[in-house]
């Protein structure tokens, strides 16, 4: 693979995230979040998923992060072409 091209519903995309978010600080204790996800094309080895939190202890930080990303891979409509040398591609699932 060299790359993968993404590609969103935006406004739904950001609603979903914005729900994630909200429902991130009211389970657990945060002092910071943000999300970030590339839309377009990304080279392998560039970050496709930005996801910043913090929080009084670390383990709430792991926690947080662990639920995020998996209600992002689970919610967010945005979708994965992953585009092979020869030309070729396959859609990206989530796992």
């Amino acid at each position: 693979m060299v790359a993968i091209e993404y590609s969103a519903y935006e406004e739904m995309a950001e609603q979903s995230f914005y729900e994630i978010r909200e429902a991130a600080f009211a389970k657990y204790e945060l002092s910071c979040l943000h999300i970030y996800h590339s839309l377009g094309l990304v080279k392998t080895g560039e970050i496709c998923l930005f996801v910043f939190v913090s929080a009084p202890r670390r383990r709430v930080v792991y926690e947080a992060l662990e639920f995020l990303v998996e209600e992002i891979k689970e919610k967010v409509a945005i979708f994965g072409k992953e585009l092979f040398e020869d030309e070729s591609y396959s859609w990206k699932k989530n796992a």
